[in-house]
């Protein structure tokens, strides 16, 4: 019996390069903001990188540390990720020819799942990369996504739009730097307001192959890694309140097309 970790198969409509093997990034995330307080933390996670049309099969007994659910993520939960972002590249006034998509996020583990930040590199069926679409989640339970026509280098900037934590409004623009996972992953977020020093997040990494080894080192390191980040955003957030850093009401979110 095999204990690697398989991948499902392609289906028809996908074309072009082929799909990168299901690898996990263990990561380190900083968070640091300059004004009106100083504030930095940093933590430890970890990120699956996968092809939406090849999603891992793993062993039965490993299935608790990695579930993949299209209901995790923006769309329909009855469709697939690709025709949930397909459908929301449309509605951007973007037309997929049905070219990969790979997508960089959190699993589900023991049955819970909080993405910060999941990210989708759309490419067409010639390879070249046509958008990168950022999925943004709150500790509401809300979700947004951002469309972004990368460089080069992978750099986009993007106006806000989202509330993501009770001390920043929704004002400011996003600079985001977002190449394309290698062996390294480097990402990084600087949201940017005139008179204000900028707050910056970054997550770099390292690529490691999905081996039932390194998925099973990975939840040592990192316990209930989506449960864990999601209590040390709320820590952080009772920190800046004990040091009264001013909370910003939040406003009603209208949910987007195609996404929720």
């Amino acid at each position: 019996m095999s204990y690697g970790v398989a991948m499902n198969a392609a289906p028809a409509t996908s074309h072009g390069a082929a799909a990168p093997a299901p690898a996990i990034y263990r990561t380190s995330i900083s968070h640091v903001r300059q004004s009106p307080l100083k504030n930095a933390f940093t933590y430890r996670s970890y990120s699956w990188f996968v092809d939406v049309d090849r999603l891992p099969r793993v062993p039965a007994w490993l299935r608790p540390l990695a579930g993949f659910h299209a209901g995790d993520h923006l769309g329909s939960p009855e469709d697939s990720i690709r025709t949930n972002v397909e459908r929301y590249l449309r509605t951007q006034g973007v037309e997929p020819d049905g070219g990969p998509i790979h997508m960089l996020t959190s699993a589900r583990v023991f049955g819970y799942v909080f993405n910060p930040l999941s990210l989708f590199w759309c490419y067409r069926s010639d390879g070249d990369l046509q958008c990168v679409v950022a999925e943004v989640h709150n500790t509401y339970g809300e979700r947004h996504c951002y469309l972004l026509r990368t460089d080069a280098a992978g750099r986009a900037s993007v106006p806000k739009a989202f509330y993501v934590s009770p001390f920043n409004d929704v004002d400011g623009q996003y600079r985001m730097k977002l190449p394309a996972p290698g062996e390294r992953l480097g990402v990084s977020i600087v949201l940017e307001r005139e008179g204000q020093r900028p707050f910056v997040a970054t997550m770099d990494g390292r690529r490691r192959p999905a081996t039932p080894r390194n998925i099973i080192a990975a939840a040592i390191q990192v316990p209930a890694a989506p449960l864990l980040v999601s209590a040390l955003i709320r820590v952080q957030g009772i920190k800046l309140w004990a040091r009264r850093l001013p909370v910003v009401t939040k406003p009603h979110h209208t949910s987007q097309e195609a996404v929720q």
